[in-house]
């Protein structure tokens, strides 16, 4: 969760308003958690759309917020041009790594160019292609391993 405390419980998004003690928003609270750092609105927002467990097909509002399910919903969100000015996959592809995370910066300011000052964001792109390497390695390894 924002502020380096643990989400124990994946059943739903925490929704959990934790003080900004730094920064440009100092004195708000943020509700980011998982992976991907989900404000709880846009989680609700994307997963409505993007979730495999819809509330379309469950008259939910909540859910799950597994990491599995995190992964998900954000690879669908960035696969969707429709909600892109790019082809955020197609860029990737194309190793284009620095204009993927100015476009993204938007979204996930701590990646850099957004509000938030992020002393590591020089070393992503490098750190995305060791991840990556790392992924398709485990998925060479078992190839019952989906992407």
């Amino acid at each position: 969760m924002y502020g380096g405390s643990h989400v124990h419980n994946f059943n739903q998004h925490p929704d959990e308003c934790i003080s900004i003690q730094v920064g440009p928003n100092k004195g708000k609270c943020s509700t980011a958690a998982g992976r991907y750092q989900f404000l709880t609105s846009t989680w609700q927002e994307k997963a409505s759309k993007y979730h495999p467990i819809s509330s379309r097909k469950h008259h939910s509002t909540s859910y799950n917020f597994e990491p599995k399910y995190q992964d998900i919903v954000v690879y669908r969100w960035l696969k969707d041009h429709h909600q892109w000015d790019v082809n955020i996959l197609k860029m990737l592809k194309e190793e284009r790594i620095e204009d993927v995370l100015v476009e993204l910066s938007g979204v996930w300011t701590s990646l850099g160019g957004g509000i938030e000052d992020n002393s590591i964001t020089p070393h992503l792109p490098e750190l995305y292609r060791k991840f990556l390497q790392e992924e398709l390695k485990s998925v060479s390894r078992n190839p019952s391993i989906t992407t």
